[in-house]
């Protein structure tokens, strides 16, 4: 019989004297919370869930979230738990927030029920929670080319802010993109010989997709790029030209302010922002395509091409056709 070396039967003997799982072990109970949003990558998802959730606390028990109250909260029986819930989705209701709002709170609780479920500190449900129903892009027309063109004209592309905010506006319109996308690009993303551009599309995780661009928008990058002599790759694309944060990263409400000047400035009317630029090229892609859904969808990155559709029944304003002609019958 081959004897055990005493080292190794040392290390032996103290491995089978630990409890199972001991390495395991957690020193306290689990914070749901900081949980819930270490599990999100999004910066973006992660204050909103933070402000949602605070908003939910101090409205039934009037004080901020905390791990023991959150716990506490959890700990509660299902028809308890619904009834809080129930309450305040009420509350909401009341002071007349809008329906997606409404329901991104409730998404928030119910994340939270969910992580609590799966931490094994939470034996209920919110499924009787319903949210509200929404009509989701009901206005997806936009503006007209002819009326953006007149939006971008009014940059001056001789100045270093000029060159930045032409960059921005043409992969507004050129590329669809949203504000998000725009904002966490780096300096790297851009392939000027390519004439890509890599983003982190929505809902894409970490993963990121490369894009063609148009040579107005390969060149307006490489333009802004050189006049701001950013080099590093990590870098943020577009930053902030105020004095007392230049070089921050641009954030996205910069951006909407930007687009809602300039087109306040243009004489155009309509409310505009970043995403209703979005809107507004997807739908000339459509008319440029003669409704084309696939290669819309390709342009768009909409992940179902039912989107797609709905930008088409509001272009053609196909109800407006059919109310017309059934009026004529009488």
């Amino acid at each position: 019989m081959t004897s055990i070396h005493p080292e190794n039967l040392s290390v032996l003997e103290n491995s089978l004297a630990l409890a199972i799982g001991e390495d395991f072990s957690l020193e306290n109970d689990p914070d749901v919370i900081q949980q819930l949003i270490g599990d999100k990558r999004s910066e973006n998802t992660k204050r909103e869930y933070q402000k949602d959730l605070k908003d939910f606390f101090l409205f039934v028990v009037k004080k901020e979230p905390s791990r023991d109250l959150v716990l506490e909260f959890l700990h509660l029986e299902q028809r308890h738990a619904v009834a809080v819930v129930l309450k305040y989705k009420a509350h909401l209701i009341k002071k007349k927030l809008a329906e997606a709002t409404v329901n991104r709170r409730l998404s928030a609780i119910k994340s939270m029920v969910e992580m609590g479920r799966r931490l094994g500190v939470c034996n209920f449900s919110l499924d009787d929670v319903k949210g509200e129903r929404v009509e989701t892009y009901r206005d997806t027309t936009g503006i007209p080319a002819t009326d953006y063109a007149k939006v971008i004209a009014l940059v001056d592309q001789n100045t270093l802010k000029g060159k930045r905010d032409y960059a921005i506006l043409r992969l507004l319109w050129d590329n669809g993109l949203r504000r998000n996308e725009i904002v966490n690009l780096n300096v790297r993303d851009f392939n000027a010989k390519e004439k890509t551009l890599s983003i982190l599309g929505k809902g894409k995780g970490s993963q990121k997709e490369v894009l063609d661009l148009s040579d107005k928008t390969a060149s307006s990058l490489a333009s802004w790029i050189k006049a701001s002599k950013k080099k590093r790759g990590d870098d943020p694309l577009f930053t902030v030209l105020a004095y007392h944060k230049n070089g921050a990263r641009l954030t996205g409400e910069a951006i909407r302010r930007l687009v809602d000047g300039l087109c306040k400035q243009a004489g155009i009317t309509k409310k505009m922002s970043p995403h209703r630029v979005r809107h507004s090229a997807i739908t000339t892609v459509l008319d440029l395509n003669n409704g084309n859904y696939r290669a819309t969808q390709r342009f768009s990155r909409h992940a179902q091409v039912q989107t797609v559709l709905k930008y088409d029944d509001n272009r053609q304003r196909l109800q407006k056709q059919m109310s017309d002609s059934i009026s004529e019958l009488i």
